[in-house]
């Protein structure tokens, strides 16, 4: 089983974002049995929380369902518990690492690096732009998929 921890500052946009578009090409797979995804906050601002309604209509809008996501804090034993910590912007590493004090596994990426790419998926709370956010996730989410599965 592959396990796949989105994380982000608030875990109501961008990390919930990233959850519920890679349970859905899980599900287009039929992979659904060999994988658990969750996603967290590095803050404790929004626990508690549903998705941001601009994301979850963003979602809905796309075919994608959003169930009943509550915001939760990343714990030191996520670490343990998760092969995959997917970031979402440097911010959200320097927090991380505040919780976890150290990667030694090497377990911590941001999601764009699984598309080569350097900058960061900029948050959309502060953007307005749930569009870009939602590409840039789906094709991280994408990205990240097809490396796990060697393809």
């Amino acid at each position: 089983m592959f396990r796949i921890l989105f994380i982000c500052h608030g875990n109501i946009c961008r990390s919930p974002m990233a959850e519920y578009i890679m349970k859905e090409l899980l599900r287009q797979r039929g992979l659904e049995s060999q994988f658990q995804i969750d996603s967290a906050a590095t803050s404790r601002e929004e626990i508690g929380s549903g998705v941001y309604p601009p994301a979850r209509r963003k979602l809905e809008r796309m075919g994608i369902p959003c169930g009943n996501h509550r915001s939760v804090q990343v714990t030191r034993r996520d670490y343990d518990e998760y092969d995959y910590l997917i970031i979402m912007d440097r911010n959200n590493y320097r927090n991380l690492m505040r919780i976890l004090r150290e990667d030694p596994e090497e377990k911590v990426h941001t999601l764009l690096s699984y598309v080569g790419l350097a900058r960061d998926v900029a948050d959309p709370w502060y953007t307005g732009d749930f569009d870009a956010a939602f590409d840039d996730i789906y094709t991280g989410c994408t990205a990240l998929l097809e490396e796990i599965l060697g393809e």
